[in-house]
């Protein structure tokens, strides 16, 4: 048990300082180093499981990371030979508070700033959101080719071709003028979104809800707000969605880590101040004029759950409704996926199921296992059991995550 609670103790730690300290590392050594910082980094945390695991964690585990990483890396410039110009940048031995190494600009974020940097223009999208996922949020490759729905192999080639780019474009972390800041702040909110989907239905593990990458999320978006270029309808959109979400969080999981569906949740459950502090964002995006209002459409969609008192009451319409003008304004497979349910719900199972198999036919979607989850569910709803087992197991093989996995065999099962 020990072991097990040192384990989950490093993977939030992870999660929660793995970005914040690549990008403190990158200020202060330069893009130009970022394979040697990735590598001192991963030593740091290597050498974090040797020594905690008969250890207990330090007070400060951010610290004694930085402290490991920074030395390493030092003596690794050295020993490239470099060390003159980065000599004077050694941090002091003793404990390293936070505060004094958290860089003072515009945004008071490290990450931020390497999120920003991360979206140059110079890189092409989809290296921008393969950089910013992998040294803010620490994702592997799994998880990025689920956020991103492509192939394992593709990212890590995708992500060695960025870095390189990366230090050939980028040469330190500066926020950007005024207009570049507005003008970047589209796919830094995309990135934010990426990496709290990946904390609100965790793609691979034990744990369906990683927490810490949510609140993560919500932290960077709220730091957005402060600067006036970045201070936008789209921003507050994304953070009510956040909070939206994050509000049924207790709701989702039984005692025993088990996953609840919607229909059988306790609403009572659901966290009241959140969902006050989502409307408020939510009102602030609603006043201020968007150029892209996907966030809003889906931060509606997660109000209309939270507000319905209980499972019949919720407004199905209203959330088809939603999902429809999302895909007006941005297509997406995984939008025409999550708009299934509510479609079903108003206009029935076997229509349902027709505009699956259309989905289908447009997109690559064998090996998706939300499309053969909602298949199943579909299936069952029309009595026709063995098909939904059938769509039942492929949705099983497809999932990663445990959690999800013993969810959908417990209903196969059942059935």
């Amino acid at each position: 048990m020990h072991q097990q609670n040192q384990n989950t103790t490093l993977d939030h730690i992870f999660r929660h300082e793995y970005g914040k300290i690549i990008s403190i590392l990158t200020h202060k050594f330069g893009p130009q180093n970022l394979e040697k910082i990735e590598d001192v980094v991963q030593d740091a945390f290597l050498k974090a499981m040797q020594v905690w695991g008969y250890k207990e964690v330090p007070q400060n585990p951010t610290a004694w990371l930085l402290r490991v990483a920074n030395n390493g890396l030092i003596d690794v410039l050295r020993k490239s030979k470099k060390h003159q110009e980065h000599d004077h940048l050694k941090l002091p031995q003793d404990e390293v508070k936070p505060q004094e190494v958290i860089l003072e600009n515009a945004i008071q974020d490290s990450q931020l700033k390497m999120i920003f940097a991360c979206c140059n223009p110079a890189l092409s999208s989809e290296s921008q959101l393969i950089l910013s996922l992998k040294l803010i949020g620490g994702f592997s490759n799994k998880e990025i080719s689920r956020a991103l729905l492509k192939k394992e192999d593709a990212i890590a080639k995708s992500f060695t071709r960025a870095k390189k780019k990366f230090r050939e474009h980028i040469k330190t972390l500066d926020i950007p003028v005024e207009m570049a800041l507005s003008s970047r702040i589209n796919l830094v909110l995309k990135v934010i979104y990426l990496l709290f989907s990946e904390g609100y239905t965790a793609s691979t593990g034990e744990e369906i809800i990683k927490r810490d990458i949510c609140y993560e999320a919500i932290r960077l978006a709220l730091l957005l707000t402060e600067n006036s270029s970045t201070d936008a309808s789209e921003t507050h959109a994304l953070i009510a969605l956040m909070c939206f979400h994050t509000a049924r969080f207790d709701a989702r999981t039984s005692d025993e880590g088990e996953l609840i569906d919607l229909e059988h949740q306790d609403r009572s459950k659901y966290n009241k101040e959140l969902i006050r502090i989502g409307m408020g964002h939510f009102r602030l995006a609603e006043r201020k004029t968007s150029q892209n209002p996907l966030y809003f459409l889906q931060a509606a969609v997660s109000y209309t759950y939270c507000e319905a008192q209980n499972f019949e009451e919720i407004q199905w319409k209203r959330i088809l409704h939603a999902y429809d003008l999302q895909l007006k304004y941005s297509y997406s497979p995984i939008i025409r996926l999550n708009r299934i349910v509510s479609y079903y719900k108003v206009y029935g199972a076997q229509k349902g199921l027709e505009v699956l198999e259309e989905i289908y036919k447009d997109c690559s979607l064998e090996e998706n296992g939300l499309y053969h989850s909602i298949k199943a569910q579909l299936l069952h709803e029309l009595s026709e059991y063995s098909k939904a087992k059938e769509s039942y197991s492929k949705a099983i093989k497809y999932t990663k995550n445990e959690v999800q996995k013993k969810h959908l065999s417990k209903k196969r099962d059942q059935m």
